[in-house]
């Protein structure tokens, strides 16, 4: 019986990109065949029991004898086909505590074809990888530069006499585009007054290199690091300038182009390539202005004659860095030739990649005339079952129509009786892992999409495929479970503690605005009280409101920017006014629709009610009201640079590039001065146990000067609509920013609030440049909360923004802890915040 531990090892790194899945050492998915090594001592240390965290045979494989620090003996492993590899896992031979055996350092050799083996180095040209110090723990260390390859090595490393052993688990996922060599000249050195000398080199090239021309391998334009706009720029990873990209200098290369030459594992058809190229035309770097290709169908053929040529359109406004896509046109090949011609003095690149298909070809059947008949009836009963499968589809969605019609009341994505009981953390980790620091995300940009069952396309079908939910909270009372603390079963220490009163200890009410938002989710005692006490904000004569645009809208009213005649005088000294300089006083005007229900409009009053107790610096605040007469209007402070997502998605991080071409930018200074003023807003709801639900940029407005001011008018606006899943016309939820426990339980929380608060990090140090997790679907980002339940290591984690200090990120990812008691405090992340 194998005696393997959990794979929740894994699940304690963080994640820095899609392609970090187990290939199979640990769950024998790589079968004992395709493990070999050079020696093993005993048959019970054989190269078949190398498999990180089991403890078959003699717990580990060993090579025969003590090694020598000379020696070569090594573990290899047959992946049976081109793997981009990313991760390597390592322990030593545990035993049952009767082991005594590991590797302090091992290297890695590699191979595409069997034949040809390459010494893996690091970016920094070492060979050595540190690995364990003791018998027990898995050392997880990333490969950079990572490696596409099908075979191998393992190799101990020795300083002294040892004897060593080894059990091992690779990460990594299949490579997709089929490449297995490029050619092209060698890589250039730009130097120029005023500038770093840059070399433009391909540093990780693993084939060979004659006459200045590299043949033969694989290098830095598939190793997944996109290069920055500004190449001169040092790297926060401490890289060397100009490290990101492979460049020519025109006037070097006689005939005005770069001709590189790509060859593939078998026979494709090629749909597109595309190819990430610098356009920082200031430096004379820009894309190249054509490209013109040849195809060979087998290795040993000639070239065709015929050729795919495409043209760009050349850029002199914008420096950004970008991709350019290459129709193919569905030409068949094994091997491509294309010549890029230059549009300027250089032509860099960073990154090119193939979009393909497996090519399969067979010999057409010509039917005689025995087979003509045949073919016939054939097609008659295939006209008939296509005929009788419309019908049944017919069927099926008219009854759903009908079920629909009759249904008498609208069923709840997830019901309130529901209650939870998981594992605690301990279940989790079962060695003790030590923990990598996330680093930023230098792994190209590949992930794995799990297949969709339909009845993922709703959270409640998700929470019902997890039968886990169904148990009893009684029976998980202060067990260190995830839901919220029950009070009537646990004892103040053993419930979930924080600075703040969990929010979960009352009744909740949750307001709906008048834009069709959830405004704060609030203790029922605090509307209670509420309700008691009169409005304490002042009426404003709505003749001096001067309607200038419609912000938003949704499904009880309208927000309207306006302007607000006389608001300064009338609200006296210490009003909370940017400043004017002359000009008319812009506000926020939420109005409430004559139509609105009468429950709609006592919600509006309660809205009222609760923003006029909201005073902080860093929460939207309530002005005056108009409830005197219909239709009822609150007026909000409105911040002239508008929302942080609009703010940054139109910005570049500062640069002498931005600041020589007047582009609009911010530093980081201004990011993560951004970062604690979001976090103080929030510090302060969760001091009121007010749960906003809704944190991300979109809800964060500024000034002038860069003040921040969290709202909620983001879901009323059509421009964010995309940021919101809607469940079948019930709920509109920002699935995307959402804790997996609000997804799947409905159940939002200021730690639920904390998830947010990580995904608006991301957002941030990304510049708001793309959604979080752009690349997966609604749906997939559905299944992928489940996949955060399980926690059996398919779950996706945000990467690393490029501009993000890693100890940012570190902070990201607690945000993102599977256990509530896990996430940090706004009071901690204010705290951390503060000190950068």
């Amino acid at each position: 019986m194998s005696r393997c531990y959990s794979t929740a090892m894994f699940l304690s790194v963080p994640q820095r990109s899609h392609c970090r899945y187990p290939l199979g050492m640990e769950d024998g998915r790589i079968k004992n065949d395709d493990i070999t090594a050079s020696s093993q001592w005993y048959e019970t240390t054989g190269p078949q029991y190398a498999r990180l965290n089991c403890e078959e045979g003699d717990g580990a494989w060993c090579p025969a004898g003590q090694l020598q620090p000379a020696d070569v003996q090594y573990l290899q492993l047959d992946l049976r086909q081109l793997i981009f590899l990313t991760v390597v896992a390592t322990q030593g031979r545990y035993a049952r505590n009767s082991g005594n055996e590991f590797a302090r350092k091992y290297r890695l050799e590699y191979s595409r074809d069997g034949h040809r083996w390459i010494s893996w180095r690091n970016r920094f040209d070492s060979e050595t990888i540190m690995g364990n110090i003791n018998t027990y723990d898995s050392v997880v260390r990333d490969l950079h530069p990572p490696i596409i390859t099908r075979f191998l090595r393992l190799i101990p490393v020795t300083d002294a006499v040892h004897t060593v052993c080894m059990r091992v688990e690779l990460f990594g996922c299949t490579w997709q585009d089929g490449l297995t060599a490029y050619s092209s000249p060698e890589g250039q050195t730009m130097m120029a007054p005023g500038y770093p000398i840059t070399p433009l080199n391909d540093s990780t090239y693993d084939g060979a290199l004659e006459r200045r021309k590299l043949s033969g391998g694989l290098g830095q334009l598939t190793d997944g690091v996109i290069g920055q706009d500004d190449f001169v720029q040092r790297r926060l990873d401490r890289l060397w300038p100009g490290y990101d990209y492979v460049g020519w200098r025109n006037d070097s290369l006689g005939p005005g182009y770069v001709e590189m030459e790509f060859q593939f594992d078998r026979q494709r058809n090629f749909t597109s390539m595309k190819v990430h190229s610098n356009n920082m035309f200031s430096r004379g770097v820009k894309i190249f202005a054509s490209v013109s290709c040849v195809f060979k169908l087998h290795l040993i053929s000639e070239w065709e004659a015929e050729r795919v040529e495409f043209h760009t359109v050349l850029d002199d406004r914008n420096p950004s860095a970008r991709y350019v896509t290459v129709p193919l046109k569905h030409r068949s090949a094994t091997a491509l030739c294309c010549r890029f011609y230059f549009a300027d003095t250089w032509m860099m690149f960073s990154e090119i990649s193939f979009q393909s298909e497996d090519q399969t070809t067979a010999k057409p059947f010509k039917p005689g005339p025995s087979e003509e008949g045949s073919t016939s009836i054939l097609i008659g009963c295939l006209v008939t079952i296509i005929l009788l499968l419309v019908v049944i589809i017919f069927l099926i969605l008219w009854c759903q129509y009908v079920c629909k019609v009759l249904e008498k009341a609208p069923r709840r994505i997830l019901k309130e009786e529901v209650t939870v009981r998981l594992s605690s953390s301990s279940d989790t980790i079962i060695l003790q892992t030590p923990p990598v620091p996330p680093r930023l995300s230098l792994d190209p940009p590949y992930e794995r999409i799990f297949l969709l069952d339909p009845q993922y396309q709703d959270p409640a079908a998700l929470r019902n495929k997890l039968p886990e939910l169904s148990q009893s909270a009684e029976a998980s009372a202060c067990s260190g479970g995830y839901t919220e603390p029950d009070v009537t079963l646990c004892t103040p220490h053993q419930c979930f503690q924080s600075s703040v009163p969990h929010y979960a200890e009352t009744d909740i009410i949750s307001l709906q605005g008048v834009t069709g938002s959830n405004m704060y989710a609030v203790p029922a005692l605090t509307v209670d009280s509420l309700t008691r006490k009169d409005i304490s904000v002042a009426e404003f004569p709505r003749e001096r409101l001067l309607f200038r645009e419609k912000l938003g809208e949704g499904q009880f009213g309208e927000v309207h920017l306006c302007e607000a005649e006389g608001l300064a005088e009338f609200l006296g000294e210490g009003a909370p006014l940017p400043e004017q300089d002359g000009r008319p006083v812009l506000v926020a005007v939420k109005q409430l629709r004559a139509d609105a229900t009468s429950n709609a409009r006592n919600d509006f009053l309660k809205e009222i009610k609760i923003m006029s107790r909201l005073n902080n610096p860093n929460i939207i605040q309530l002005l005056c009201v108009c409830v005197s007469s219909d239709p009822l209007c609150m007026v909000t402070e409105y911040m002239e640079n508008g929302d942080l997502n609009m703010f940054l998605s139109q910005r570049e991080i500062e640069s002498t590039l931005t600041h020589a071409n007047n582009i609009p930018s911010v530093s980081i200074a201004d990011l993560l001065h951004m970062s604690v003023q979001i976090s103080s807003g929030m510090k302060y709801l969760a001091s009121l146990n007010f749960v906003h639900r809704d944190l991300a940029t979109r809800n964060c407005l500024l000034d002038r000067h860069l003040t921040i001011k969290i709202s909620d008018f983001g879901m009323s606006r059509n421009l964010y609509s995309s940021d919101y899943y809607r469940i079948q016309g019930r709920a509109v939820l920002p699935i995307r920013w959402m804790a997996w426990e609000s997804i799947l339980l409905g159940k939002f929380t200021t730690a639920s609030d904390v998830w947010a608060f990580g995904v608006t990090l991301w957002e941030i140090f990304t510049l708001c440049k793309e959604q979080p997790y752009s690349l997966l679907s609604d749906e997939q980002v559905i299944e992928n909360t489940g996949e955060f339940f399980r926690n059996q290591g398919r779950q996706i984690f945000l990467s690393a923004p490029p501009l993000c200090p890693s100890s940012l990120f570190e902070l990201m990812m607690r945000c993102w802890s599977r256990d509530i008691a896990d996430r940090p405090t706004f009071h901690r992340l204010y705290q951390q915040l503060c000190c950068y």
